[in-house]
C-alpha cells in the first residue's frame, strides 16, 4: 500500500500508479485488512460523533423531545423516508408565499431505495433503518478518507483529517438521516480508486454517488479529469478499463436527471424546473451577493454570519489545496462543491451542509495538526478538544433550536 513520507512537507509524496494505470486483474478499492493505523483512526471518528449524539439527546432532552424522531425526521429526513416507504410522485408541497410546488423527485434515489432495501430484511422501523444506512455510510466515509490521507501523506496526517472533519460544525448531518455521508463514502472510496489505478471500481462507484445527491456529478468530474490527464500523457496507450470506468461515472447522476425529464414531459429541462421550484438552481453566485448586501445592511442570527465565513473559509482552503500541489483528483472534486456551494442559490444557511462532502478542503488544516503534534501534542490535544466542543455544541443547536433550514 503506497504511504506518505512523514510531514515534513506540505507537498504530497504519491506512489506513481503502474505503467498502464491498472492491474491486470480487478481489485477491490480497499484492502481485505484495516491499513495501518485506520483503527485508532476510526475510534477517534466514533468518539467525536457518538459525543455529537449525546448533545443532541442531552438538548432533546432538556426541550422534551424524542431522541429518534429528531434523528431520522428533520427537514429533508422526512422527505427521503416518505420515498422509500411510498415510492416517488406521492408527495407534493406547495409554498403559501410564492405557490411554487415541490415534488419529490428533487431528491436523489439511492439512499431512499437503500432503507427500503435494509428495511426489507430488518424488523425495525423506518426511521431505524434510515438511520442505521446514514451511520453505516458515515462510518465507510470516515474510513475512505483515512484511505486517502494515509495514501497521499501518511498515517498522522490522515488520523487528524478524520478528525477534523468529524468535528466539523455542521458534521451533525452525519448523525441524522441525511445523504452527505453516503455521497462522502462513495466520493472517498471512488477517488481513492482513481488514485490507486482501480478505473472500473471508480467508475462504478462515482456512479453510484450520482445517485446519492445533486453534487454527486462532482466524483464524476474528477474520474474524467484524471482519465483526460492519463490519455494525454500516455498518448492514448491506456487500459480499456480506463475508457470503460470513465464512460460509467456519470451514468447515475445522468440517468437519474433523465428519468425525472421524462416524468415531467420534458426530458432534458424537467428536472432543473423541479429543483427551481425548490430555489435551487445555479445562478453564478447572484443569491450569494444578494444574501452578503441583506447581510451587511440587516444582520442576522449567528446561523447566517458563520455560514458566510465557513464559505469563505472554504474557499481559502481551495486555494491552499491547489496551492499544495494536491492530486488532481481531489482538487476537482472539492473545487466543483465549492463552485456549486458559491455559485448556487437557495438557502445560505444551508451551504456549509453542502460542503461536508467536500473532505479534501480539510488537508491543510489537517497537515497543521499533524506537524504541530509532533512538537507540542499537549497543545494540539487542547485545541481540537475546545474546537470539537464548541463545533458539537453549535451543531447540537442548528439541529434542536435552530429554525432555519439545515
Amino acid at each position: 500500500m503506497p504511504q506518505g513520507h512523514g510531514v515534513g512537507t506540505s507537498t504530497p509524496t504519491v506512489v506513481p500508479e503502474r505503467a498502464g494505470g491498472v492491474a491486470r486483474r480487478v481489485r477491490l478499492p480497499f484492502g481485505r485488512r484495516l491499513l495501518p493505523g485506520a483503527a485508532p483512526a476510526l475510534a477517534l471518528f466514533l468518539s467525536i460523533r457518538l459525543a455529537g449524539i449525546g448533545a443532541i439527546a442531552l438538548a432533546n432532552h432538556l426541550d422534551r423531545h424524542a431522541l429518534l424522531k429528531g434523528l431520522a425526521t428533520s427537514w429533508d429526513s422526512r422527505w427521503y423516508l416518505h420515498i422509500a416507504e411510498h415510492g416517488y410522485g406521492t408527495r407534493v408541497h406547495v409554498l403559501a408565499t410564492t405557490g411554487a410546488v415541490q415534488r419529490d423527485w428533487a431528491f436523489f434515489p439511492l439512499y431512499p431505495g437503500l432503507i427500503r432495501a435494509v428495511h426489507t430484511l430488518l424488523p425495525v422501523s423506518w426511521n431505524v433503518v434510515a438511520l442505521l444506512v446514514a451511520w453505516s455510510a458515515a462510518v465507510v466515509a470516515a474510513y475512505g478518507i483515512y484511505a486517502i490521507g494515509h495514501h497521499v501523506y501518511g498515517r498522522a496526517v490522515a488520523t487528524a483529517l478524520v478528525g477534523v472533519w468529524a468535528a466539523l460544525p455542521h458534521a451533525v448531518v452525519l448523525d441524522i438521516a441525511y445523504t452527505e455521508s453516503l455521497l462522502t463514502a462513495l466520493a472517498a472510496w471512488s477517488l481513492y480508486a482513481v488514485m490507486t489505478g482501480r478505473w472500473m471500481w471508480a467508475g462504478v462507484l462515482a456512479a453510484l454517488a450520482g445517485l446519492a445527491r445533486p453534487t454527486g456529478f462532482a466524483v464524476a468530474a474528477a474520474v474524467a479529469a484524471v482519465a483526460v490527464r492519463e490519455i494525454v500523457v500516455r498518448r492514448g496507450r491506456v487500459p480499456p478499463a480506463l475508457w470503460i470506468g470513465t464512460a460509467i461515472a456519470p451514468l447515475g447522476w445522468a440517468g437519474f436527471v433523465l428519468w425525472v425529464g421524462h416524468r415531467t414531459g420534458d426530458l432534458l429541462d424537467g428536472y432543473f424546473k423541479v429543483q427551481h421550484a425548490w430555489d435551487s438552481r445555479f445562478d453564478f453566485g447572484a443569491g450569494s451577493v444578494r444574501f452578503l448586501k441583506a447581510l451587511l445592511l440587516y444582520g442576522g442570527r449567528v446561523v447566517y454570519p458563520l455560514a458566510l465565513v465557513l464559505v469563505v473559509a472554504a474557499v481559502v482552503l481551495f486555494c491552499l489545496l491547489c496551492f499544495d500541489r494536491a492530486p488532481l483528483a481531489l482538487i476537482v472534486y472539492a473545487g466543483m462543491l465549492v463552485l456549486i456551494t458559491v455559485g448556487g442559490s437557495g438557502p445560505y444557511a444551508s451551504k456549509p451542509r453542502f460542503l461536508v462532502p467536500a473532505f479534501p478542503l480539510l488537508f491543510p488544516i489537517a497537515l497543521a495538526f499533524a506537524r504541530s503534534w509532533r512538537v507540542r501534542p499537549k497543545h494540539v490535544l487542547l485545541i481540537g478538544t475546545v474546537l470539537a466542543v464548541l463545533s458539537l455544541a453549535y451543531g447540537s443547536y442548528l439541529l434542536t433550536a435552530s429554525r432555519t433550514p439545515l
